[in-house]
């Protein structure tokens, strides 16, 4: 196996070997590495080489490349692919990601792929579920027990079935209707009494999941109760499939990366440093539009006291203090409470507190920093009744952000909207045209009336 470090060196030695169509060499390459770094390595070579390559290489390590690709760089190469080429690695794959990759083709070319592959019918009943679904991120279940068997009998299907180490280290158990009636661990079926009945052993308090689970949540209870796998039911919780700890770490990454794109206003995750400029500009330009017309709001409000500022121009120079502040202090929150909302931490019926606790905070805050900022002012200008402006917006407007933080983000999940998608432009436009509007009106009620 070839060190991580060593990438680039073996990326520029598989090129150098492909430019002279040494196919040998550049196979021998790919070969020696590990899954991930093949995949690294692939998805920096050219289209054409690429094509050229994967039918060369061993089809179990053509199909690890076909794995760990994103679902979009691999149904790009998928269409590229002789059919024969195609179902060769395609048989190599794991079930529920040969759907993925079928449920992304064109249906003539999904037909004839599915057709010509080995355990079809493994993979038909995977078909049936979206991708962002439990139903769609599981696997056939390789080996299932039925309660009345001995550990002994369980052993000898073990053998003859020879599931992946992975996959094996739970089993599950089910009953005469196919019902999932609990899981053993393949370490009690070793080491208890060869006539030893399964049903005595196994854990009757089995944690599943229905097919039509959002792979959000099912990531989310994979995580809080450390599963290794994780089975998947249907209405009458007769098992359908199996979600291994692979696939959830996948789902989480996924959900995070998505979370995190939303919130710096890119609405489409795929949307990376690799894509074309155009297609970053039309993901990114809509929500800058959205974003001028929000800001607008702002302009609107600095119209409304444009006496306040010709007569005291003073006060300009701390616009960026009182936006900015409150902004940051907006930001914080909002982060907070949809990170909660996305782990499922909280719900719009927790709002009362996660509001109560984010004004606790804001007015602590707000009296540190208004206090702070008044002594700036007052020393800065020597206008003890300016830095009691100032210090008197930035505490109301500390306040007024972690309201925006909280109930935008709550407001949206309850319609049914993604709170990282819209909620920084709405939070960004509250928190800047509520600063501007509290500090212009202390500064016409106080600095007009005292200056």
């Amino acid at each position: 196996m070839v060190d991580i470090t060593d990438m680039n060196v073996v990326l520029d030695e598989v090129r150098d070997a492909l430019t002279a169509e040494d196919w040998d060499r550049a196979v021998a390459l790919v070969e020696a590495l590990r899954p991930p770094d093949q995949a690294d390595v692939f998805e920096e070579l050219h289209p054409d080489s690429q094509s050229e390559l994967l039918p060369r290489l061993n089809p179990e390590d053509s199909a690890d490349i076909l794995e760990e690709l994103s679902d979009e760089d691999a149904i790009e190469i998928a269409a590229r692919l002789e059919a024969d080429d195609l179902t060769r690695i395609v048989n190599e794959m794991e079930p529920d990601e040969v759907a993925d990759l079928l449920g992304d083709m064109t249906p003539d070319q999904a037909a004839e792929t599915l057709s010509s592959i080995e355990d079809a019918d493994e993979i038909l009943p995977l078909l049936e579920y979206s991708d962002d679904t439990a139903g769609g991120l599981m696997t056939s279940a390789e080996v299932v027990l039925h309660k009345d068997i001995t550990t002994a009998e369980a052993i000898a299907h073990l053998k003859t079935t020879v599931p992946e180490a992975g996959i094996a280290y739970y089993l599950y158990v089910v009953n005469d209707d196919m019902r999932l009636v609990g899981v053993v661990s393949l370490l009690e079926i070793i080491v208890a009494p060869s006539e030893t009945c399964i049903d005595e052993i196994m854990n009757p308090e089995v944690i599943s999941v229905f097919a039509n689970t959002d792979q959000e949540a099912t990531a989310r209870l994979m995580a809080r109760y450390d599963l290794l796998a994780l089975p998947v039911v249907d209405e009458k919780y007769q098992l359908l499939g199996v979600i291994t700890h692979d696939d959830m770490v996948a789902v989480l990454e996924e959900e995070e990366t998505e979370d995190i794109f939303r919130l710096g206003g890119v609405p489409d995750e795929r949307v990376s440093t690799t894509v074309a400029p155009g297609i970053a500009l039309r993901a990114r330009l809509p929500w800058l539009v959205l974003n001028m017309g929000t800001a607008m709001l702002s302009a609107v409000v600095l119209s409304l006291f444009e006496e306040t500022i010709a007569q005291l121009a003073v006060l300009a120079v701390f616009f960026p203090i009182v936006a900015g502040v409150s902004g940051s202090a907006g930001t914080q929150t909002l982060t907070v409470t949809v990170r909660g909302l996305a782990l499922g931490e909280v719900s719009p019926r927790d709002g009362i507190g996660m509001l109560t606790r984010e004004i606790m905070i804001g007015l602590a805050n707000g009296i540190v920093l208004g206090m702070l900022i008044a002594v700036i002012a007052l020393v800065w200008k020597g206008s003890p009744i300016l830095g009691f402006v100032v210090g008197l917006a930035t505490f109301i407007n500390l306040i007024a952000a972690g309201f925006a933080g909280v109930l935008v983000p709550l407001g949206m999940s309850i319609i049914k909207l993604d709170p990282a998608l819209a909620s920084p432009v709405l939070v960004s436009t509250l928190t800047d045209t509520l600063g501007y509007l509290i500090y212009l009106s202390i500064a016409t009620i106080l600095l007009l009336r005292f200056i």
